[in-house]
């Protein structure tokens, strides 16, 4: 086994809610219960989940993010009033989904940790090594540009930077001082810039999506510059995953000599379980001291992958990135958001087993 992040079985992070959890939280909303009694089915669930984990041989165990109503909403929503993930209607199967587009009426300040407390709930719960889940730090920026953050918070966009790289360093110096280990950030936009129904979108509010590129990595190596010797962070990829649908397709080629030489981070989990995300040809751009976890195994069907294929496809990309600096996992999460994957719970135990079992075939260890 790895003795740091990445694990050769791995997975990215939100898992499946339950139909209980899924009940309780819509009571809460409609005030039938108090706080403490959904914190309290949070936890329950959150238990089940690191059994699950624990259950199929994960050196590695997530809260699922059970306590988010999507992987970037709450993060942010600690920011100030901000809403990374406005959608027009709810979108559930597969195809592509609308671009969710985000809000911004207040300046970004970090106040209080915002996941200390679900990080020491993991590491109270579990044997293996909690990993905590963060969205990027351009995701709202990447969503509604310049004109958003000028709508209504700020005058000078730098500031907005500034903000929003003073709250992501703050963040990751708290969990690194509350003792954990394993960050992923979890951002979208480097996959989707190769898509041109993207290009064509940007172009129209005035941003080029190479010069956004560019305005990306910068960003998220201000954040970077300053983290913990003692945190393990990783970059998840993806071109979107809500409901089993995506937002975008393309392959990496068109950002990954940039992103994958200049980004200051050591290794990336990228989705590659279709072929929208392209062959493996740009993990050729790869440097040595780099490593990739493959997200070969889908979390939009309830299908079951061929292990002989899988097998075949980690050959295929070991020829442009040595075996040993290769992983596995699924391509997303089974629920970026609260509504889920048209999953069934019995698939989603049964790709994470897989993707162990597969990954101690490969690599002798999971």
């Amino acid at each position: 086994m790895p003795a740091n992040p990445p694990f050769r079985a791995e997975h990215i992070g939100s898992l499946l809610r339950p139909a209980g959890l899924a009940d309780m939280r819509r009571r809460w909303e409609r005030g039938e219960i108090d706080r403490a009694a959904l914190a309290a089915a949070e936890d329950r669930a959150i238990e089940q989940a690191i059994g699950l984990q624990e259950r199929v041989g994960l050196k590695l165990a997530t809260d699922g993010e059970f306590r988010r109503r999507s992987y970037h909403s709450y993060f942010y929503a600690r920011l100030g009033d901000i809403v990374p993930d406005v959608v027009n209607r709810d979108e559930i199967g597969s195809g592509r989904a609308t671009q969710p587009r985000a809000v911004i009426r207040s300046k970004l300040r970090w106040t209080a940790p915002i996941h200390v407390a679900d990080f020491a709930f993991l590491r109270a719960h579990t044997r293996a090594l909690p990993k905590l889940t963060i969205p990027g730090p351009c995701a709202v920026h990447f969503r509604g540009g310049d004109a958003a953050v000028t709508a209504h918070a700020y005058d000078d966009v730098d500031e907005f930077w500034d903000d929003t790289v003073a709250a992501f360093r703050q963040e990751l110096a708290a969990l690194a001082d509350a003792g954990c280990r394993y960050v992923q950030i979890d951002e979208t936009a480097f996959a989707k810039f190769a898509d041109p129904e993207v290009q064509a979108s940007l172009g129209a509010r005035g941003d080029g999506w190479a010069t956004l590129l560019d305005k990306y990595i910068a960003v998220t190596n201000r954040v970077l510059r300053a983290r913990p010797a003692a945190l393990s962070i990783g970059m998840h990829l993806c071109r979107g995953n809500r409901g089993g649908h995506w937002h975008a397709e393309g392959s990496y080629d068109a950002v990954a000599e940039k992103l994958f030489n200049r980004l200051d981070v050591a290794f990336f989990l990228l989705e590659y379980d279709s072929p929208r995300a392209g062959d493996f040809s740009p993990l050729r751009f790869v440097p040595a001291e780099k490593s990739i976890v493959l997200g070969l195994i889908s979390t939009k069907t309830s299908a079951l992958e061929d292990k002989d294929q899988l097998r075949r496809r980690i050959d295929e990309a070991s020829r442009h990135v040595a075996i040993d600096r290769l992983a596995l996992s699924p391509q997303c999460g089974f629920a970026s958001s609260e509504q889920g994957n048209p999953v069934t719970p019995d698939a989603q135990e049964a790709k994470l087993a897989l993707t162990v079992e597969l990954a101690d075939e490969v690599w002798g260890s999971a």
